[in-house]
């Protein structure tokens, strides 16, 4: 089966891309683990610790290595002038924070209408501390009938790392608890900004 959105980074411009990312990454000392798979037409892509602005031009650069035209949503804010064609470039889809039951259903209505759509979510929804994570990117899995992968931006591994593939169940809550649990405590760039994160006790001298 054909990679999704493999045509993106085939021929010598895709080599190119990925020799790229690969050296960069490399110089920063990050690399990609888990196990992402390419092969699933629609999906969605839930990432935390996002901390700092810095964590996406890391995700920028592994999108060549895992093969997907992966696309993100952000503030409306963010595609006006001058950058905002930059954004759409980039495969950045504008949403209107403050309506979110239109932004599920409208995110839904973006799945429905293609044959592949991978979608990124930053699911603290801000780059300060949270106490619970966003669930808007869940609902729209659930209507959809899509998948979740989960990403994590671990800093002090310094690892891109993905999860295998789940599909939402009949307990909410129950997945619910699964996501925080997988991203509760990863270090993120800014770690005491991170969700879930408890600095560690420094030993008394």
């Amino acid at each position: 089966m054909a990679s999704t959105n493999a045509q993106a980074y085939s021929g010598w411009r895709g080599a190119i891309s990925k020799a790229f990312s690969r050296f960069v990454l490399g110089l920063m000392g990050w690399k990609v683990t888990g196990h992402y798979d390419n092969t699933i037409p629609k999906k969605i892509i839930a990432v935390a610790p996002h901390t700092s602005n810095w964590d996406f031009p890391i995700g920028l650069l592994a999108r060549p290595l895992i093969e997907d035209w992966v696309q993100f949503v952000m503030k409306a804010s963010l595609f006006k002038p001058p950058i905002g064609w930059l954004m759409r470039a980039l495969g950045g889809i504008p949403v209107d924070r403050k309506k979110s039951t239109n932004f599920v259903s409208g995110v839904v209505r973006e799945f429905e209408q293609r044959d592949k759509l991978t979608v990124l979510f930053a699911i603290e929804g801000t780059r300060k501390r949270v106490e619970r994570l966003k669930t808007g990117y869940y609902y729209v899995a659930t209507q959809a009938k899509i998948p979740i992968i989960l990403f994590r931006f671990d800093h002090a591994k310094k690892e891109i790392h993905f999860s295998k593939p789940f599909y939402p169940s009949d307990d909410a809550q129950a997945d619910q608890k699964f996501v925080e649990d997988y991203f509760r405590g990863v270090q993120g760039r800014i770690p005491e900004n991170g969700f879930g994160w408890e600095e560690v006790e420094k030993p008394t001298a």
